[in-house]
């Protein structure tokens, strides 16, 4: 459960995988159907019911007095079956300038069974985690929002098993997410309206979480996001948005260690705290190293490696991961939607295509979208992706005594 390391002795390690770890992944994972539809952009999309989980300070623009809402994710289903995830998540308008959202998202490996060191059958699991989210969001000015959220987490992975001879236990974390929001919709391109949003924050800002009574602990999937959305009014009836979002997870890049002495030769320590963890993780990936004439690093009597010139930043660049998004809406009633995932081959390799489609009558709304894994370009670390054929299904209720849409005609889609 601790965060891997690289190896020495490549010859070219500007190839080598060197992918950030963290626990609780499943809180990265896009849990409604509209969003994964747009490849999980979600920093400025119009505001809807799922934003707990995108950008909560959108929820101050939502027009509509309440929304609750139901999403389910069967997860890497073409690697096994039985893991999914279950999300809930709904908002309440207390005034016209606050907001206050709640979301309860659900993740299971499905059934397990644990052996000894023999082999021998143990114990049968089944693997759980889960978060509680609660967030207040309020409008500072006319275009402007900010929000901030408290998260509790709770995995169990083990069942209180012991694993290498190590007690587990399950693994407990409290985290905040601080969102700020922008919206303009006093734009004009071509004579057509148009609105124009920006959304950033950073989510997951919490404790160390550790498994077992050994010392040994992993960050949570702190991350920052920003990005921005261009809604153009054609007509009365057509409305079509492009978005796109970048991510960076704020936790230590896996430095590179000397295999005999098993000491650090390049990057930074990963035992560090929280606070330095957000700052560090923007300059601390340990890069491509010098290396002589049979591929070995260059150590100097430090017994520290040289990391090539450029190589730093370049794997620091690598580490940014993007979103973008296309929706098209017709009548407010029936929407359309597409969207391209990209992350560095080295760093995590996810490359998919989504697709998706919605559906809002009255006060009742019905999402889904399909991921298409689509590789490009350099296919060294593409194998059968684990996230093929996934699908996801939304279903939003909307309490709101007048049921108004959005202007930008998204409002009303979970």
């Amino acid at each position: 459960m601790g965060i891997s390391s690289s190896a020495l002795g490549q010859t070219d390690q500007s190839d080598n995988s060197n992918v950030i770890t963290t626990a609780v992944p499943f809180l990265t994972i896009t849990p409604d159907a509209r969003h994964g539809a747009m490849a999980g952009v979600g920093a400025a999309t119009s505001p809807d019911v799922f934003d707990n989980a995108h950008n909560p300070a959108k929820l101050a623009f939502a027009e509509d007095q309440g929304a609750l809402a139901f999403s389910y994710t069967p997860w890497l289903g073409a690697l096994v079956q039985g893991i999914n995830l279950s999300y809930v998540s709904g908002y309440y308008k207390i005034d016209k300038l606050s907001t206050v959202g709640a979301s309860l998202r659900y993740f299971t490996l499905g059934d397990i069974q644990f052996t000894n060191e023999n082999g021998d059958p143990t114990i049968q699991h089944r693997p759980n985690e889960f978060s509680i989210d609660g967030a207040y969001s309020r409008k500072l000015a006319d275009r402007f929002s900010m929000s901030i959220s408290l998260r509790f987490i709770y995995s169990n992975l083990t069942g209180g098993t012991s694993v290498s001879n190590a007690q587990t236990k399950p693994g407990l974390a409290v985290a905040s997410d601080i969102y700020a929001y922008y919206q303009n919709d006093d734009i004009e391109i071509g004579e057509k309206d148009a609105t124009l949003a920006f959304g950033s924050g950073i989510s997951n800002i919490g404790n160390k979480m550790t498994y077992s009574n050994l010392d040994e602990d992993d960050f949570l999937p702190m991350n920052f996001k920003i990005g921005g959305n261009l809604t153009l009014h054609l007509d009365d009836y057509n409305d079509i948005s492009f978005m796109v979002d970048m991510n960076k997870l704020l936790v230590p890049t896996p430095p590179i260690y000397n295999s005999a002495t098993g000491e650090i030769i390049a990057g930074r320590d990963p035992n560090r705290t929280v606070a330095s963890s957000i700052i560090t993780s923007w300059y601390d990936a340990p890069g491509t190293l010098v290396t002589n004439s049979i591929g070995e690093p260059i150590l100097d009597a430090n017994g520290m490696a040289e990391a090539e010139s450029g190589s730093v930043l370049r794997e620091e660049l690598r580490e940014l991961y993007f979103g973008f998004g296309f929706e098209y809406w017709y009548n407010k009633l029936f929407a359309a939607r597409a969207g391209y995932f990209a992350e560095h081959a080295t760093k995590g390799n996810r490359k998919y295509l989504t697709f998706g489609i919605g559906v809002k009558y009255n006060i009742f709304t019905l999402d889904m979208s399909y991921l298409v894994p689509l590789y490009v370009g350099n296919q060294q670390f593409v194998g059968t992706s684990p996230l093929a054929n996934t699908i996801q299904f939304s279903l939003g209720f909307i309490f709101s005594g007048e049921g108004k849409s959005s202007s930008s005609g998204s409002e009303g889609s979970f």
